[in-house]
């Protein structure tokens, strides 16, 4: 789950949607616990499901690069 964090009077507030209070089973003025975590690297299989997210004028142009000639080939099975 995503939150917006959003300037509230002198301070920042984390804002949930109705939805998602649902979800959580929240209710105003009940005390949460905010757990920080490290950021998480992006991975090949994220940035391709986000591509794919956004649509086929988002997926890049295949390029031929000509047959395989040596080294670059890798056996990962």
């Amino acid at each position: 789950m995503e939150a917006k964090v959003v300037r509230w009077g002198d301070g920042l507030a984390v804002r949930l949607s109705a939805e998602e209070v649902r979800a959580l089973g929240l209710s105003e003025g009940q005390t949460v616990e905010i757990t920080p975590r490290l950021a998480r690297r992006e991975t090949l299989a994220d940035m391709i499901a986000e591509m794919d997210r956004l649509g086929p004028s988002h997926r890049p142009e295949t390029v031929d690069w000509g047959p395989d000639v040596g080294a670059e080939i890798v056996r990962d099975d």
